[in-house]
């Protein structure tokens, strides 16, 4: 058989195989169409979607991969073709930390996919007051960064919040300084968030040193303006640059190869077991020696792992502070359960954030 033949033998087996995965997408799309109506026959309100259900199909993705698309990629597939699925009924209203172009904005599509309803506001607290209103259906928001640390303000907003942390997504934060300019020489100033100006502060000190930065309120923010400012640079994600059809001039100037940031998503129901959660909780004790001992000894006791603990002042009086604290499990799981049983005598504050899926790639 000739190169030619080979060739064309291939691409028939390739629209023929295309064919067979459009009709099994629709026959997807129909099942997800029964289900929602089965729901709404039975009373069912309010959206359909699914988080501990969705982490499930998409682990399994992951396990039975068998390549040659990697394992993300395979996982981004099946992603979205449930979110467009879900879309049939009515799309998921999703706040964000805005403007358009954000990290968060990324990492919003990165967990429900292209066919949502996309709500860029201008304040971390302002995602929080559209869930709560029940303008949106969830709301996405960063809480801390593998080089910066945490967000504070995010975390702050639970004291007064009564939302729950309905998930997490952790992106790879890859920051590029994206312009109109075609050289470094010709760029005046940079525009950024601060925090992103602190993750690439060796490249700037080493590559533009005297060019002017200027903080920004986000990343989007930075490069709304460079798109009217031909020798200004934003330092920004690729998502930035193809909302505002912007050039990028270097990639990846980011101080640490590994920068990772990981975003909650927030919401008002609580999520049933997956399989494979984290806990977040709020507590606070009397101030007395040994007090935080008394907080974490339950978890001991029943072998629960804790994974991340912050404090935060309780600002019900100087000197006064809360936890955060993530745990494995969920709080239906029998050792997260009398963990926090136990703990909940021992704290004059005690509140479980929500119980949710680990993050899936």
């Amino acid at each position: 058989m000739s190169e030619a033949d080979s060739l064309q033998a291939l691409r028939e087996r390739i629209d023929a195989l295309d064919r067979q995965i459009q009709t099994l997408i629709s026959e997807r799309a129909r099942c997800a169409q029964q289900v929602g109506a089965i729901k709404q026959a039975a009373g069912v309100t309010g959206n359909f979607y699914r988080a501990e259900r969705e982490a499930q199909v998409l682990r399994r993705v992951i396990e039975t991969n068998t390549g040659p698309l990697s394992s993300e990629e395979m996982a981004r597939l099946f992603r979205e073709i449930m979110s467009a699925c879900l879309a049939l009924e009515e799309p998921l209203k999703i706040a964000f930390l805005g403007p358009e172009g954000t990290f968060t904005q990324a990492a919003a599509l990165k967990h429900f996919g292209q066919s949502i309803h996309s709500i860029p506001l201008r304040a971390i607290d302002e995602v929080f007051r559209e869930v709560e209103a029940g303008s949106a259906d969830y709301g996405v928001v960063p809480v801390e960064n593998s080089t910066e640390g945490v967000v504070n303000h995010t975390l702050d907003m639970f004291l007064q919040s009564p939302l729950r942390i309905c998930g997490e997504v952790q992106m790879r934060i890859n920051h590029h300084l994206i312009t109109q300019a075609t050289e470094l020489s010709a760029i005046r100033r940079i525009y950024s968030h601060r925090q992103s100006l602190a993750q690439c502060r060796e490249w700037l000190d080493s590559n533009v040193p005297r060019i002017e930065q200027i903080e920004v309120g986000s990343n989007g923010e930075a490069a709304l303006r460079v798109r009217a400012e031909p020798d200004a640079a934003a330092i920004a994600g690729q998502c930035a640059a193809d909302i505002y059809q912007l050039p990028t001039l270097v990639r990846n100037i980011e101080d640490e190869p590994n920068n990772t940031t990981r975003f909650l998503i927030i919401g008002t129901q609580p999520i049933p077991p997956s399989g494979d959660d984290k806990t977040a909780l709020l507590v606070a004790s009397l101030n007395r020696p040994g007090a935080l001992f008394n907080l974490l000894e339950p978890l001991a006791h029943n072998n629960v792992s804790m994974n991340r603990i912050e404090s935060r002042p309780s600002r019900r009086g100087m000197w006064d502070y809360v936890f955060f604290i993530d745990l494995d499990g969920h709080a239906q799981d029998e050792p997260v359960a009398k963990a926090l049983s136990e703990l909940r005598e021992q704290a004059s504050l005690f509140r479980v954030l929500g119980s949710y899926p680990k993050g899936v790639l």
